[in-house]
């Protein structure tokens, strides 16, 4: 925190005047007027605020200000145009980043001045992370447990399935999902400045949804239940072969979950005149499930910065957009449904958590 009171009255004349003078450079004249805010006891949050600045550039102007005064404030050369590391400075940047993989500007900001004694502002640490090879994203989020060879061996089988497979034949993915009445909130564009806000609800209310869909056609069979079990997938699977009717064998595609093995659903599938056969997933192979992605976009479409006043309502945007907007609008979600899959190797990543 930077107490104020800091200035002799002969300094803060000085930066008055800079700040007043409408032939001084502009942004020396922004320098100034955040030193002598500063000064009379504003915050550097407040500052950067009411300058429309980050407070850690408020910060570095105070800290250029304590080293050089006046001089201090007119000089440019922090604000990253150019690395003022040296090679091995550089590099032990690069293996601190790499070690760490740090969240913040703020932190490697804190690093570089205790390790080098070297302050940056934000936008300028930005620009020498991007020089140096490094950018700012997110990591994936990985399922545990993955085997690239049981992967592959699906993918094998599935496309063998696909080109060997007879017209009167059909391929389906089921899966279940349980949206909850709640305010998704994500990133959108606004005005610079403006609090943005979504009003939540209690989320206590959710719905139980069995689902298939049928990548040939866009076809989906979607099921309210009031527990996902062994009979609501039996049920589920009965409608599916209803509406087949033309097909001789239905493949379906389906993950582990114990319920899938249940002995009632091995009754069911020995029945006589039984169509449908299951093919399970690999264990923890979401990436794998086309039916995962109609639920992401289910979330997107619906749930993701919109509200529902009333579970009522909610349960009706949601079904609408599974039973209708889905199979209507196929040409136009079909390139976001696939079945385009692929090996999700460990190897290939490195797991920072």
């Amino acid at each position: 925190m930077i107490r104020g009171g800091f200035l002799s009255a002969l300094d803060r004349q000085v930066l008055i005047r800079i700040a007043r003078d409408g032939l001084a450079e502009h942004r020396v004249a922004r320098r100034a007027n955040a030193i002598i805010l500063l000064d009379r006891g504003w915050s550097c949050e407040r500052v950067g605020a009411a300058l429309l600045l980050d407070d850690d550039t408020v910060r570095d102007w105070h800290r250029a200000y304590e080293r050089g005064g006046v001089e201090g404030l007119k000089s440019f050369d922090h604000e990253g145009g150019a690395s003022r590391l040296t090679d091995e400075q550089a590099i032990a940047l690069g293996d601190w980043i790499d070690a760490h993989c740090p969240r913040s500007t703020r932190t490697i900001g804190a690093w570089l001045r205790r390790s080098f004694g070297l302050s940056y502002s934000r936008s300028g640490l930005i620009a020498l992370l991007h020089r140096l090879g490094f950018d700012y994203r997110k990591p994936e989020a990985m399922p545990r447990g993955l085997d690239d060879a049981k992967q592959q061996a699906f993918i094998d089988a599935y496309e063998n399935l696909l080109n060997t497979m007879g017209l009167d034949e059909a391929v389906v993915f089921v899966d279940a999902v349980h949206p909850t009445h709640q305010v998704r909130p994500v990133g959108c564009w606004a005005r610079k400045g403006a609090a943005i806000a979504v009003e939540q609800t209690t989320g206590r209310q959710r719905l139980n949804i069995h689902g298939a869909i049928n990548l040939e056609t866009g076809q989906t069979r979607i099921r309210v239940v009031e527990n996902v079990s062994a009979p609501s997938l039996i049920e589920l699977l009965g409608e599916v072969e209803r509406t087949h009717g033309a097909m001789r064998l239905i493949h379906v595609f389906l993950d582990n979950a114990s319920y899938h093995h249940a002995n009632i659903v091995k009754d069911w599938l020995a029945a006589a005149g039984r169509k449908v056969v299951l093919h399970f997933l690999p264990s923890y192979c979401p990436h794998l499930d086309p039916i995962e992605r109609l639920w992401a976009l289910m979330h997107e479409n619906v749930t993701h910065n919109r509200d529902y006043p009333t579970f009522r309502e909610f349960r009706r945007a949601i079904l609408k957009f599974l039973r209708s907007t889905i199979p209507k609008n196929w040409e136009f979600f079909r390139d976001r449904i696939t079945d385009n899959f692929r090996v999700i190797s460990p190897g290939d990543f490195r797991v920072v958590a």
